[in-house]
């Protein structure tokens, strides 16, 4: 079973359809019995870093996030994979789960529109489970204006935005 965190500030629905298609069990819970039960934990996100960041304190979670990403696969998807990094500087500095050296930062480019929103081919730099059984090339969607900055190691596929944005990573 994967549990999905719902924190207040997440795209469960979209989320838990895909989840459903797949025919994947899944439960989306904040309480900390059901996420240590589960065998993957989802860690959704739409919206602010620092209001997402202060959503995960309030219901208690930031701690058993930590606790299970070091015994179980952890999934963090759009903000929820920019909240596994060390800080974000989205409306003032904001620290993260930390599970992921780096920091997010605002897409730095002044040739391309931002925030950046479209389809785009993802440049695959090592293997992955995720990716195993997906045909290449990997075209995904994006909205956001904020992206994190790490080390290659730590990058599975990015997109080119007038630069690398890191679009799968990994804690290594």
């Amino acid at each position: 079973m994967i549990a999905v965190i719902d924190y207040g500030a997440g795209n469960l629905f979209s989320v838990c359809n895909a989840l459903k298609y797949l025919q994947i069990e899944h439960e989306v819970t904040k309480d900390a019995d059901a996420i240590n039960r589960a065998d993957a934990v989802i860690l959704p996100g739409v919206g602010a870093f620092p209001a997402a960041m202060e959503s995960l304190r309030a219901t208690g979670l930031v701690d058993m996030i930590r606790e299970n990403a070091q015994k179980k696969p952890l999934l963090g998807i759009c903000l929820g994979m920019q909240m596994l990094f060390d800080k974000s500087d989205e409306n003032g500095e904001c620290s993260g789960l930390g599970l992921i050296p780096g920091e997010v930062h605002r897409i730095p480019s002044k040739k391309v529109i931002i925030p950046h929103m479209g389809w785009n081919e993802l440049v695959i730099t090592q293997e992955c489970a995720l990716l195993k059984a997906i045909e290449t090339p990997v075209y995904t969607y994006f909205v956001h204006s904020y992206q994190a900055f790490c080390d290659d190691r730590n990058i599975v596929a990015y997109c080119d935005y007038d630069g690398k944005v890191p679009a799968l990573v990994t804690d290594g």
